[in-house]
């Protein structure tokens, strides 16, 4: 009583709590400063990371949050609110965007999540969602695990992408991957247009998935950041930080285990492709090596992906068990809404998710006699998604993806050989690309082995995805190989089936906390060896035949096979010896095989010094002369301006022209009357490839006219016609004619460019 009279045992209780408050937020918050510290490091602007934070927390998390407690019935974790809650504000985002770039106003998108924010404010039933109560608290190995996952790929993105790519080109050599610029091109066009046209071909419909580029621009003008600083360096660490959480999220909603869930983000986000022929790793593709950042869109994907992954699984059967909160009748509004965000974020997602749903009705409809109602209403809805993506975000072209069945794997097989030697080459290639893509799915086999075949819904419609992914890529074919999409959608599917599989064998293997710990400085050991070795003896590819490229990857997996042997016939021996062994060796050798893969990011940041930006994939310079040029109009141009130049070719091959230039539309955010026009979908599969001629002779003719021969009449039609009111010359490409002074307005020139303004 003297001590509660005194106040003397207040701090008492409240300090406890305090560092309880404190110890739970500690692994987000290292993770945060971790990725700061590192995008800092990179050369990012401390005021830019803060006006990033601010808008991610204002504009993405905090309505997205609002809309998702609205919808689901109870909480589960802070955590997966906040995850799940930016999924949702990333589709109400593009919703925004649409709305404020369609009315003129783009400046002005800053103004957006009041729509969200006044209701929820208002609203008496709705303002009960800015508090979140009986909150489940998460492990803290289950934080700090994450959190090291999300630092460990920040880490290799830094090395890879943020220090290899400056945010603009600081001298005429620098080096970037081919594809950067025109997808920073999307992004700019996306700051004043919707729908987009091709930022190359002024006025050319865009029908291609560009929803990630159109959340690039909207962060930009959100958050007021230039947007290369938003697409060389805020972005894409945050995309992936994002997708990793949710992967986290998902895994352990899905399965009901917590450790599921980070053990599929550390399956996609540290384990790399197990491939390791140094220079030309990008034998089948990739899954997260490289592609995170080559391919920004597919990593905006994954986080529209991944949350509807957990909602349609939860509408086609909850795990049995499971003590994770159900979603509800919202999930069906949740999942329109990330189905209808995915038709425009990713071809590859909806194919796979309808591919899904289907073996899941089949195999319902086959063992139960009935098709329940609710999976037969996601497959109507994923049918009604893909019919809308096909016909009015795609115009039904095809862009170069046509049947052709094994087109990623025949390259490597070769056609002089005799019909024996085909067929065991084929066996051999075939078994490369399992193990390059697929080995970190190995728990699936696990899984089914624990359960006999007898798989409850959830885990089939995973495996169908899982499935569905290298399936539709082995049955298809592309001239740029972008089938490979297919195989990535599809590891979302089965990074969290092998998870849980992983988790499982783990369970039944009853493993003390002693054991737990041992196997993980097991695991971590084997996995610093086989960087260490493939550091030290780097593979190299043969020369000659078609194969040679997938032959030091068969070898190490045969290095590895034989080691797995002697440890199995070693094993009972180990037994006798440490009787707590016994019935544990599954678990051991799943967790070497998931791990086997592990040297892969480092690998791929080493040779960024060596290969930067893309190893085996083309890359372009990108000279500063030519990005300081494009700035000047950037920075004194109507969005809606057009821009003439005269450099259309990355190269001149026996006189026929690479049209695969996009610096200009790229670092400008204008569209450009003609420049690259490679990438236009109506070019893509065309015979030549990036050498097909444009289509419209009648214009690139008045185009280089006004560089060559320009009158006043042509440059007026140039103005007129095509609303054309800068004209950008490359005099290492060619020198403008003399008379272009006496006609246009020069405003600026540097060593290499020269800027007009038509009057």
């Amino acid at each position: 009583m003297t001590a509660l009279a005194t106040g003397d045992a207040a701090p008492s209780t409240a300090a406890p709590r305090r560092r309880r408050a404190a110890g739970r937020y500690a692994p987000a918050l290292a993770g945060y400063a971790f990725v700061a510290v590192t995008l800092l490091a990179a050369g990012t602007p401390a005021l830019d990371l803060l006006r990033y934070t601010g808008y991610a927390a204002l504009a993405v998390v905090l309505p997205g949050t609002l809309v998702w407690r609205s919808l689901r019935r109870r909480p589960h974790t802070l955590v997966e609110e906040l995850a799940m809650g930016a999924a949702v504000g990333l589709v109400l985002e593009l919703v925004g965007w649409a709305v404020f770039t369609a009315a003129g106003v783009p400046d002005r998108l800053w103004f957006w999540p009041l729509a969200v924010l006044l209701p929820f404010a208002l609203v008496p039933r709705l303002r009960r969602h800015w508090r979140a109560a009986d909150l489940t608290p998460v492990p803290a190995g289950w934080a700090w695990s994450l959190a090291g996952v999300v630092a460990g790929f920040t880490l290799y993105l830094y090395e890879s992408f943020l220090k290899v790519n400056p945010v603009l080109p600081a001298d005429e050599g620098q080096a970037q991957y081919i594809d950067l610029a025109f997808q920073l091109s999307l992004a700019g066009a996306a700051t004043h247009q919707v729908p987009l046209d091709v930022p190359q071909v002024a006025g050319e419909p865009l029908h291609y998935h560009w929803f990630g580029f159109a959340h690039l621009a909207a962060a930009s003008l959100a958050s007021g950041v230039d947007l290369p600083t938003v697409f060389f360096r805020l972005g894409v660490p945050a995309l992936c930080a994002l997708a990793a959480t949710l992967t986290a999220v998902v895994g352990w909603r899905i399965t009901g285990r917590p450790y599921a869930g980070v053990a599929a983000a550390a399956l996609l986000f540290t384990v790399g492709e197990f491939g390791f022929e140094n220079g030309v790793r990008q034998l089948f593709g990739t899954q997260a090596t490289f592609i995170v950042w080559g391919s920004p869109s597919m990593t905006y994907s994954w986080v529209l992906l991944f949350p509807l992954i957990a909602v349609l699984a939860e509408l086609v059967g909850r795990a049995r068990g499971s003590t994770v909160p159900p979603v509800g009748r919202g999930a069906w509004v949740l999942a329109a809404l990330f189905l209808a965000a995915s038709t425009g974020a990713k071809a590859s997602s909806v194919p796979v998710v309808l591919a899904a749903l289907a073996l899941t009705a089949a195999v319902t409809l086959v063992v139960r006699r009935r098709l329940p109602r609710a999976v037969l209403a996601a497959v109507g809805l994923t049918v009604a998604a893909q019919v809308f993506a096909t016909a009015v975000l795609f115009a039904f072209e095809s862009h170069g993806v046509t049947v052709d069945l094994f087109s990623g794997l025949r390259p490597y097989v070769g056609e002089q050989n005799s019909a024996p030697v085909t067929g065991l080459l084929w066996a051999a290639v075939l078994v490369a690309f399992l193990l390059n893509l697929q080995l970190r799915l190995a728990g699936v086999v696990a899984l089914l082995r624990l359960r006999r075949g007898r798989l409850e819904p959830a885990q089939v419609f995973l495996l169908g995805g899982a499935l569905a992914g290298p399936a539709i890529y082995l049955l298809v074919g592309h001239p740029g190989s972008s089938n490979q999409y297919f195989t990535r959608a599809g590891f979302a599917f089965g990074v969290l089936l092998s998870a849980w599989g992983y988790v499982e064998l783990l369970a039944r293997a009853a493993l003390s906390r002693r054991a737990a710990a041992l196997l993980g400085a097991g695991t971590a050991a084997f996995a610093v060896l086989l960087t260490a070795v493939q550091l030290g003896f780097p593979a190299t590819v043969p020369p000659g035949r078609a194969y040679a490229p997938v032959l030091p990857l068969l070898c190490w997996a045969a290095a590895l096979l034989v080691l797995a042997v002697l440890v199995a016939l070693l094993w009972p021996g180990l037994v006798d010896r440490w009787p707590g062994l016994a019935g544990r060796g599954g678990a051991v050798l799943l967790t070497g095989v998931l791990a086997a893969g592990a040297p892969g990011l480092v690998l791929d940041a080493a040779q960024a010094r060596t290969y930067p930006n893309g190893g085996a994939y083309p890359v372009e310079r990108m000279p500063a002369s030519r990005v300081a040029a494009a700035r000047y109009v950037y920075a004194h141009s109507a969005p809606d301006d057009v821009v003439a130049t005269n450099a259309h070719c990355r190269a001149v091959v026996s006189g026929w022209c690479d049209a695969r230039s996009f610096w200009l539309s790229g670092y400008s955010q204008r569209s450009v009357l003609v420049e690259g026009w490679a990438f236009a979908p109506r070019m893509v599969g065309l015979p030549g490839g990036p050498y097909a001629p444009f289509w419209d002779a009648e214009r690139l003719r008045a185009n280089d006219g006004a560089f060559t021969a320009p009158t006043a009449a042509g440059l007026a039609e140039l103005r007129d016609r095509y609303g054309v009111r800068w004209l950008v010359v490359d005099r290492q490409v060619a020198p403008e004619s003399p008379d272009l002074a006496e006609l246009a307005d020069l405003r600026y020139a540097n060593s290499r460019t020269a800027v007009y303004r038509l009057r």
